[in-house]
């Protein structure tokens, strides 16, 4: 992201980066004189772009398909967007709609957005909404509106970045699969966090795990068994945790069903087949739909399972913990790199016997 933001012309090869294809995409799109090619990896090339190059398109952008359409590469030439009322499906990813938010301060007139339909991102929207206003951009959210104003210049401000909440489901995977009495302490969080997966504190009760907040930092507890033998969750407003969820429930031989789940097949794999074949491999019963993955409790894990992780950094991640009840492989273990790169040797300073084979 910070490599393509510094070019103005060539190609910017983002490689399994989701987030930047989006973001990255409007940006150019609005950047006056500014001509890319924006690809990505193989698996990128496979991931649709359709419904906001549509978008920008409908704003005035020039963005060209330069194979298959509806996908990347993209040949983006920048222009000034005159136009400032744009209308999206409003159960999509949020990143398409945080990149249309991100250039609309930048846009001559802001942007007016209208989300058709019932909207599934709230918490992502919000906090791109709320990140805007603390740089003072007038901003409204009301219904499936949504304004921004435009916004010439922006102050010298200092911003604290919080840490991922999606990073600490490990964390609270790890806390669950602990014996009573363990803890975990984590740096940089805030109680009344803006982030979507900041709900692992109230779901993870339900494993036996207490969350409490000091100084910018959490502490987790494994205080009891889990209390529930069965966990129902509708995830629209967190799929990024579905996996860490899903490979909790199976170390604690307990079943669940994980609703929301619809934009887990457009991700960097499709995430609920590769979770069926992955919990699968440790003898589980697993079922998937379009939108929703139901796990049946298993109590005896089959040793000596390999596995794959798809190029996918949260299936490398999910499964991690799950060495606290077996001992297993795990292929292409660096796609950590793209959102954890140490996640390996923090495992190892908890304690956890990491082998590189």
């Amino acid at each position: 992201m910070q490599k393509g933001l510094g070019k103005s012309e060539g190609t910017v090869d983002i490689h399994h980066a989701g987030t930047a294809m989006r973001f990255l995409t409007a940006y150019f799109a609005s950047q006056e004189g500014k001509h890319v090619t924006l690809t990505g990896s193989e698996r990128m090339q496979e991931r649709p772009i359709q419904v906001l190059v549509k978008a920008l398109r409908s704003l005035g952008a020039d963005i060209e398909y330069l194979k298959e359409e509806g996908y990347p590469p993209l040949n983006i030439k920048g222009k000034t967007l005159e136009k400032s009322t744009v209308s999206l499906p409003a159960n999509i990813s949020s990143q398409y709609i945080s990149a249309l938010l991100l250039i609309a301060p930048s846009l001559k007139n802001g942007l007016k957005l209208e989300l058709v339909g019932k909207i599934t991102s709230v918490p992502y929207i919000k906090m791109t909404l709320a990140l805007l206003e603390q740089i003072g951009v007038e901003t409204t959210f009301e219904g499936n509106k949504i304004t921004v104003a435009p916004q010439k210049a922006v102050a010298d401000t200092t911003l604290v970045v919080e840490s991922d909440w999606s990073s600490a489901s490990y964390f609270y995977s790890i806390a669950a699969l602990c014996e009573a009495g363990s803890e975990i302490q984590l740096a940089s969080y805030k109680k009344n966090s803006l982030q979507g997966d900041s709900i692992l504190a109230e779901i993870y009760t339900s494993f036996g795990v207490e969350t409490s907040f000091s100084n910018n930092s959490i502490m987790l507890r494994k205080t009891t068994a889990p209390i529930v033998d069965h966990l129902e969750y509708d995830l629209s407003n967190a799929p990024d945790i579905a996996q860490t969820i899903a490979v909790t429930c199976l170390g604690l031989g307990i079943g669940c069903h994980l609703a929301g789940l619809h934009t887990l097949p457009i991700k960097e794999t499709d995430r609920l087949a590769a979770l069926q074949t992955e919990l699968g491999k440790f003898g589980a019963k697993v079922e998937i739909d379009a939108e929703s993955l139901t796990l049946h409790p298993q109590n005896n894990l089959k040793p000596e399972v390999s596995v794959d992780t798809y190029n996918d950094h949260r299936m490398a991640m999910a499964f991690g913990p799950l060495a606290l009840k077996a001992d297993f492989t795990v292929n292409d273990a660096e796609v950590v790199s793209k959102s954890y790169p140490d996640f390996w040797s923090d495992l190892k300073t908890l304690g956890f016997l990491v082998q590189e084979l």
